[in-house]
């Protein structure tokens, strides 16, 4: 039986504003097994995001438990979520979020070398030939293309050999033949290295690829 790595219990997300509090997340309750593929899918608004970032401890819930793989981090003061993301975590973000004064080789070592690991330039260098940047290792981001930089962005992510990769509309600014080309590297690095994937998107085709699909609706998961 795969263990959960992640789950939430009774979790809301309220925040107030001059209008009064708005409710974002409504009770929402979750369990993920290792390896799962699982989508989050709602409109503009409904919450997603905001779920994706309390799941993986970038954000904080108001109220409700949060357990991400076996540590319950919503008892922690963000830099104790923070270190739980160092060990556990992977992201791939729809801005690519890569460090402009690194090359794609930095950038992919440089959560490797954060563990202390000594192997981080090999790791690196290999990863981003998985990933068909094996000519592109001394470019910087300004001189990769969107779809080339989003392939750094995940070898980054997988750098590490996170449990859980959390992805936020990974295809999101990219063309659709890019977009497929990233959903197929995505899920082939998926199986080969076990990870459980959590990702939000507007994609349907890429919605459609994961093992289970969780709708978000006015902040409540739909049944």
């Amino acid at each position: 039986m795969s263990r959960t790595v992640v789950s939430v219990e009774a979790v809301e997300k309220i925040v107030p504003t001059a209008a009064g509090s708005l409710v974002i997340l409504d009770g929402i309750d979750l369990e993920i097994k290792q390896g799962e593929t699982v989508a989050i899918v709602g409109a503009s608004g409904s919450g997603k995001t905001t779920l994706l970032g309390i799941l993986a401890g970038l954000d904080e819930a108001s109220a409700g438990r949060v357990m991400l793989v076996d540590e319950e981090i919503s008892s922690l003061d963000e830099e104790a979520r923070a270190k739980v993301r160092g060990l556990h975590v992977g992201f791939v973000f729809q801005s690519f979020q890569l460090l402009g004064s690194l090359t794609a080789l930095e950038n992919v070592m440089l959560p490797v070398e954060l563990r202390g690991d000594t192997l981080a330039e090999s790791q690196a260098t290999q990863l981003l030939a998985k990933v068909g940047l094996a000519d592109r290792v001394d470019h910087y981001p300004r001189q990769l293309s969107g779809g080339e930089q989003q392939r750094v962005a995940i070898a980054r992510a997988f750098a590490s050999a996170p449990t859980v990769l959390f992805a936020d509309e990974p295809t999101g600014n990219l063309d659709t033949q890019t977009g497929e080309l990233i959903c197929d590297l995505l899920f082939d690095l998926n199986r080969e290295f076990g990870t459980t994937l959590i990702m939000v998107t507007h994609d349907s085709r890429l919605a459609e690829r994961c093992a289970r699909t969780i709708a978000i609706a006015a902040g409540k998961i739909q049944a």
